[in-house]
């Protein structure tokens, strides 16, 4: 038996970060925030992607996803600071930004179909 969340592609994005994240947290010893943040951040994007799909309204939907997508990019911001910190390298923080991209992708999509929000048609702005 499968929960629907479970077949999002979204979600499992969003575990394959969790499982990335694995690289780089110390073994529960947080001896700087950032790693404790990033820890609870990559969880919550995917929990309130499952949160979401439980709910039966698009306005309710919207809400998880877009936690989740601000989860997301906090999380970018917590590979940043870490790089920053010399605490991970170029490679592992491009590596996690791109799995992050995407995600915020997907949930972007997630989003603008669950919703009956009025978007602007997508333009190139020039100065």
């Amino acid at each position: 038996m499968n929960f629907s969340h479970e077949s999002l592609k979204v979600y499992q994005r969003a575990l394959d970060f969790i499982e990335y994240t694995n690289k780089i947290l110390p073994n529960g010893n947080y001896q700087i925030n950032v790693y404790h943040h990033l820890d609870r951040t990559s969880t919550s994007i995917s929990l309130n992607i499952a949160e979401g799909t439980g709910k039966y309204t698009g306005k309710d939907k919207c809400r998880f996803y877009d936690i989740a997508r601000r989860s997301a990019l906090e999380c970018t911001a917590c590979l940043d600071t870490l790089f920053y910190r010399n605490k991970i390298n170029k490679v592992l923080n491009e590596e996690g930004k791109n799995l992050l991209i995407e995600i915020v992708a997907m949930l972007i999509g997630l989003i603008k179909s669950s919703s009956d929000r009025v978007y602007e048609v997508e333009t190139e702005y020039t100065v």
